[in-house]
């Protein structure tokens, strides 16, 4: 059904929780058609896989961060956390109650930094200007975050000593041994010292000097922590979506996207049980789907005709390293070097996510 159907009917609240990539597009795509709401704890939508570029060349953060009244124009921003959710209102921290018709649920991870954009911004000059002053950096972590932090250092700053642990046996474990390997090799053609198999103890530093697992000891001048952010689901322990997250604390959806047992909620994004990989890609079709289904209902269609959303099959990734080279999985297929970069690094696709919002590719 297209969404434009919606607009003879009356319209209906919908309150989305949520601003990372789902939890925009979902109220992007709903906002002519319905009195949307958007609950942030901050007032900017972030397109996150380009942080770490920011991090070496904080202009770029300009385009990636973006407030949400900017895209916008037709909703309810609110900025701050919901806390709780009754089966027809939320509750925000600041005492807020906001009735609902509908509600997409797309907290994602958690978040733990400013809530304006500016403040963003200067919190990426202050981490550029702490790797540009560092002459050893030490990097924890060897997921996505970690590979790809050490590759955009190695490249901007060749002359400093970066050193990367991850507790693990390989780097990138969400994808194959190969991909892997491949990612390793690279890092270690740019001076990076991988060390594998270790993890670090943060909290007895003295002078520069870390400690790892195996008794070995690393010296550096700072370091950024890049190991796995837990799910924003912790607040819904105690809301009736207590019985709708599974063992791991995500949102358990079915093939509408609706969470279980509630027939006008839907969650979409990082939050939620499928399974596949966590990625902005999946998230942005997430929205989609859902924001059609929610059109659809809205509109007093049969809910029989929903869309299905169809879980990922395979794994399709790409880790930028640096700005002009990637790793690169298609199901069975790995490649390293510029062939895959010139689809992701240069841009990180902030300009196809720039209008995918509704905004011109540059600012």
């Amino acid at each position: 059904m297209d969404l434009g159907d919606v607009a003879s009917a009356k319209k209906k609240r919908v309150v989305v929780i949520g601003g990372g990539i789902a939890g925009a597009v979902a109220a992007k795509n709903l906002q002519d058609h319905a009195d949307v709401f958007l609950i942030d704890q901050k007032e900017y939508f972030e397109i996150t896989w380009a942080s770490l570029r920011a991090r070496v060349e904080p202009a770029f953060a300009k385009r990636s961060i973006v407030n949400h009244v900017e895209y916008l124009p037709n909703a309810h921003v609110i900025t701050t956390p919901a806390v709780d959710v009754t089966p027809n209102e939320v509750l925000t921290a600041e005492g807020r109650l906001i009735a609902y018709d509908y509600l997409v649920i797309a907290t994602g991870h958690v978040e733990d930094g400013p809530s304006t954009k500016d403040d963003k911004l200067s919190y990426y000059q202050e981490e550029h200007s702490k790797i540009r002053s560092a002459n050893s950096i030490l990097i924890v972590g060897g997921g996505p975050t970690g590979v790809e932090l050490a590759a955009e250092i190695a490249v901007d700053f060749p002359g400093k000593k970066v050193t990367l642990v991850h507790r693990g046996s390989r780097l990138l474990e969400f994808i194959g041994e190969k991909a892997s390997r491949k990612a390793l090799d690279w890092l270690v053609s740019k001076n990076v010292e991988v060390v594998l198999g270790q993890s670090v103890d943060l909290n007895g530093v003295v002078d520069g000097v870390y400690h790892t697992s195996a008794g070995e000891t690393i010296k550096a001048d700072c370091h950024f922590l890049c190991t796995g952010i837990p799910i924003a689901s912790s607040w819904l322990r105690n809301t009736l979506f207590s019985e709708s997250l599974d063992a791991k604390g995500r949102l358990m959806v079915d093939l509408n996207l609706r969470v279980k047992g509630h027939k006008n909620v839907f969650a979409i994004g990082d939050i939620t049980d499928i399974p596949e990989l966590k990625q902005g890609y999946l998230a942005e079709q997430h929205a989609f789907v859902a924001a059609k289904n929610v059109g659809l209902l809205i509109s007093g269609g049969n809910e029989n005709r929903m869309e299905k959303y169809k879980a990922a099959s395979g794994v399709l990734a790409i880790v930028s390293l640096g700005r002009k080279d990637a790793v690169a999985q298609f199901y069975c297929v790995t490649i390293v070097g510029r062939v895959p970069g010139l689809i992701k690094s240069g841009d990180l696709f902030v300009g196809k996510t720039r209008k995918l919002i509704g905004l011109s590719s540059d600012i």
